[in-house]
């Protein structure tokens, strides 16, 4: 299973927030940090917020953090939510699509199972896990 690139950054963003909870992170540090396009960037950055995943500080310290604790968030939840239009395959989409096979597929349920099981394993894992502190931890900055 393949995850959208506008899911990585989205998976990136909150892994970045999650390593300096104390800390607010301009959309255009992690944009730099991870070598992004902050356009597309703010795009995600944005769809996190309608998900309720982090909010935008105004001000000198303002930026970007995440709206509850690291260890709240799944990989499941984000993903779910970034990946709402995803369709393994033509009749895993919203409309139902348009398969000849549709009537007696024998494919769907092996694969309606294995996505379970793909999103069962990222509930497992919290964005707290997955922590990333950033380029600049305790005052060094770090070598790339």
């Amino acid at each position: 299973m393949r995850l959208a690139t506008f899911t990585d950054y989205g998976l990136r963003v909150l892994m970045r927030l999650a390593g300096t909870p104390e800390k607010a992170v301009s959309t255009g540090q992690i944009a730099s940090e991870f070598a992004i396009s902050h356009h597309h960037l703010a795009k995600v950055v944005r769809d996190l917020g309608r998900g309720g995943f982090v909010r935008s500080e105004r001000g000198r310290s303002g930026g970007l953090r995440l709206m509850r604790p690291a260890h709240e968030i799944t990989l499941g939840q984000v993903v779910r939510h970034l990946e709402r239009k995803f369709a393994i395959v033509e009749c895993f989409r919203a409309d139902g699509g348009a398969c000849v096979l549709k009537p007696r597929c024998r494919l769907r349920p092996g694969l309606s199972a294995a996505r379970e099981a793909f999103m069962a394993e990222l509930d497992r894992t919290t964005i707290e896990d997955c922590a990333w502190p950033g380029d600049d931890v305790d005052g060094l900055v770090v070598a790339a």
